[in-house]
């Protein structure tokens, strides 16, 4: 029986293993697919490409082996592997596959070096800055939306150490005028990239399309950070009188 081209990809968080893989799903050639096992339904990267390339199938982590088993040779997946994950994933293991481990340049040998059929040198990251490895905390938040000032001021305490030592975090996130914006940050890169996703605008009621945040690092307060986030959505009045303006807005 036939099986799919798999690329695996692996690094620490942050490498750009995302980045790189985008790279390859602007004008693929062949049917391909992005597989990222492991956050189930709480993955921002999965959201992310689903939004950023409709063209692309995403693979849900419950349904990875049932998809994979049916797809053609024809077919390419890149299978992104967060760094919480066994590199020894059943996954990888039940289908031939190219290894490639997106690491940072001062890194000479990693598991990740030991796992890769090919390395690419990716950001400077600060892998084990406490000399162990970093926790990962997820949240969805679809349905929530967030005026954008109170949002970059939420976004400014939590990377910059209010709440714990972020490495990592990233986000999908409402605005009251109906567009969705991705916030990304990588604690070894300057600032952060705000990009806003070409998806319909949602102006009536709340949205019902994935929005969340991931957040990497050290001595997280997880459920600080999920309280504020929560305490600062739009309530439900501030939210339609929000989107009466920008409907009345637009129509002029």
């Amino acid at each position: 029986m036939s099986s799919p081209s798999l690329i695996a990809v692996a690094g620490p968080s942050g490498s750009g293993k995302t980045t790189w893989i985008s790279q390859y799903l602007k004008q693929p050639a062949t049917p391909t697919y992005y597989l990222c096992p492991g956050l189930g339904n709480a993955s921002v990267d999965l959201a992310s490409i689903d939004y950023r390339f409709p063209w692309i199938q995403t693979i849900p982590d419950t349904e990875a082996q049932t998809i994979l088993s049916r797809l053609s040779e024809e077919t390419v997946v890149y299978v992104e592997l967060g760094f919480y994950l066994d590199l020894a994933s059943p996954v990888l293991t039940s289908f031939p596959c190219h290894r490639v481990a997106v690491v940072p340049p001062e890194t000479e040998s990693s598991q990740w070096h030991n796992f890769a059929d090919e390395i690419i040198t990716g950001n400077s990251v600060q892998s084990s800055r406490y000399g162990d490895s970093p926790q990962i905390w997820s949240s969805p938040l679809t349905g929530q939306v967030f005026d954008p000032p109170s949002l970059e001021t939420i976004w400014m305490e939590i990377i910059g150490g209010a709440y714990g030592q972020v490495q990592r975090a990233k986000g999908l996130f409402e605005l009251p005028d109906g567009t969705l914006i991705q916030m990304d940050f990588v604690d070894a890169l300057p600032g952060s990239e705000y990009r806003e996703l070409n998806v319909p605008r949602w102006l009536e009621g709340r949205p019902n399309r994935f929005s969340g945040i991931e957040v990497v690092g050290w001595n997280l307060e997880e459920s600080t950070i999920k309280q504020i986030l929560l305490e600062s959505c739009l309530s439900d009045h501030a939210l339609s009188q929000y989107q009466s303006y920008y409907q009345e807005t637009i129509a002029l």
